[in-house]
């Protein structure tokens, strides 16, 4: 499998590079130069799969000429072993043809612990063959950064540097984060927005010198292999509740349109999905793209549902590769005019084509509280914030009568507790290995929205390390 990038000038990759690589030299993200398409017999065979032989299945194509079959089981069994729930990731029924899939039962409770407990082996494996150390820098709005710490801590080969916006993640999320006792774990509390942490880790990777001197690597959505990972869960969901005979609805709360383009992916490869119901808070610069047709940023607010207080959702580069088509040059320059004028419009055919399969939906604070409430008292669950907006998509969607509509419950309440509790008036507590959270020491520096700032702290802490 090779990969090529979104930019159409960085080199035709394999799947190791790009894992190792994470945003590619053009700066564009890498996409299969070819996608591998099942039948409507190879989506059945996955049918009555423990959820590790279903991700080896989906999987291998990608990783072809990388990383073995065999490895790639061994690496899977070993990553979703430890999750909380025998299922991996349950289905459970909220109405007629209606489903919520819990995504929270990895070690950090969030929807990344899918893709980066899987992508942090990966790591070790491709390093350990090549005999490889790397510097991992990431920006999070409040789940990745745990998650890829969880999945990266105490590995020889990596330094793991995550940036997250101050005063901006839920105190559980900040916890989970600079609580890690690991040595290779470095946090960084930016003055600043999670667009601005973002910008910084592209403008790292973007600094050739920079770059290579301290062998950087990323476990954003940026890096494909997040992606690949994502993709196991929608074609989970799809066999268990009748695909292909049945076609498919998924609500995806989304921020960096990493979740959501993981089902897109899915879509590609041929699961029958009908539409994406593209979830946002007051940050809802995708709904009002696919509402009007233009996207412009505005200025971050702060919500109850963080992880989606996004204006630039950089996944979303990926799908408009597929609308230009494939023209890397036409598309550098429109994304450009974009962060020029903070505004653009794609043109009309290519936002009426993606809007026959993406559909913008918005809950503001308000709302996403009522929606945890009235799910709480017609079901007994107790859903997070992000998973609301997606719960109640799923029930207001209209076009839910032709096919199952399944609403992606990406983390777990008790990492918002306080809205939760406001909600629903119910307090949801930690599982029991993360019962004394709040009493373990916090590791971590708070740093001035500044790129030679954030290099120089990264540069002085490595070379610290390394004497």
């Amino acid at each position: 499998m090779k990969y090529v990038s979104t930019r159409g000038k960085a080199p035709v990759l394999s799947f190791d590079d790009v894992l190792l690589a994470g945003l590619a030299r053009d700066g564009g993200l890498y996409v299969p130069a070819e996608w591998p398409r099942l039948s409507r017999a190879d989506i059945r065979s996955l049918r009555g799969l423990p959820y590790d032989e279903l991700a080896v299945r989906i999987m291998a194509p990608f990783v072809a000429g990388s990383i073995s079959e065999e490895d790639l089981a061994d690496m899977a069994r070993d990553a979703y072993a430890g999750f909380g729930h025998p299922a991996v990731a349950p289905l459970k029924q909220l109405g007629p043809d209606q489903w919520m899939m819990e995504l929270f039962h990895g070690p950090t409770l969030a929807f990344k612990d899918y893709a980066l407990q899987l992508v942090g082996r990966m790591f070790d494996h491709v390093l350990k063959r090549r005999g490889e150390k790397i510097t991992i820098v990431g920006a999070t709005s409040g789940d990745t950064g745990s998650a890829a710490i969880e999945a990266c801590r105490d590995r020889d080969a990596i330094e793991i540097f995550i940036l997250h916006p101050e005063g901006r993640v839920s105190d559980v999320q900040r916890r989970q984060m600079t609580t890690v006792d690991s040595k290779n774990v470095h946090n960084i509390a930016l003055r600043g927005t999670f667009d601005d942490c973002q910008d910084l880790v592209k403008a790292m990777f973007n600094d050739p010198a920079f770059r290579d001197r301290h062998a950087l690597s990323a476990v954003n959505s940026i890096n494909w292999a997040r992606i690949m990972a994502q993709i196991v869960y929608y074609f989970f969901a799809g066999v268990a509740l009748g695909s292909p005979e049945r076609k498919m609805t998924f609500a995806v709360p989304t921020g960096n349109f990493g979740n959501v383009y993981a089902g897109y992916a899915a879509r590609k490869m041929g699961l029958p999905i009908d539409r994406f119901l593209v979830g946002s808070n007051r940050n809802d610069i995708l709904t009002r793209f696919f509402h009007t047709g233009v996207m412009g940023m505005e200025p971050v607010e702060p919500s109850i549902s963080p992880s989606m207080d996004i204006q630039v959702s950089s996944n979303f580069e990926r799908l408009l590769f597929d609308h230009y088509p494939n023209d890397g040059v036409a598309l550098t320059k429109a994304l450009e005019r974009f962060r020029r004028d903070g505004a653009i419009s794609f043109g009309k055919r290519r936002w009426k084509a993606m809007c026959t399969l993406f559909q913008g939906y918005r809950l503001d604070d308000a709302d996403t509280r009522a929606e945890i409430r009235n799910v709480h008292e017609a079901t007994g669950e107790l859903i997070d914030p992000h998973s609301a907006i997606g719960v109640a998509a799923t029930r207001t969607f209209k076009g839910c009568g032709k096919s199952v509509a399944v609403a992606l419950a990406t983390a777990h309440p008790a990492k918002f507790p306080a809205a939760v509790e406001e909600a629903a008036g119910v307090h949801p507590g930690l599982p029991p290995r993360l019962a004394d959270l709040f009493e373990r020491e916090e590791r971590f520096s708070v740093l001035d929205n500044d790129l030679a700032t954030v290099q120089g702290y990264v540069a002085e802490t490595l070379t610290a390390i390394r004497r």
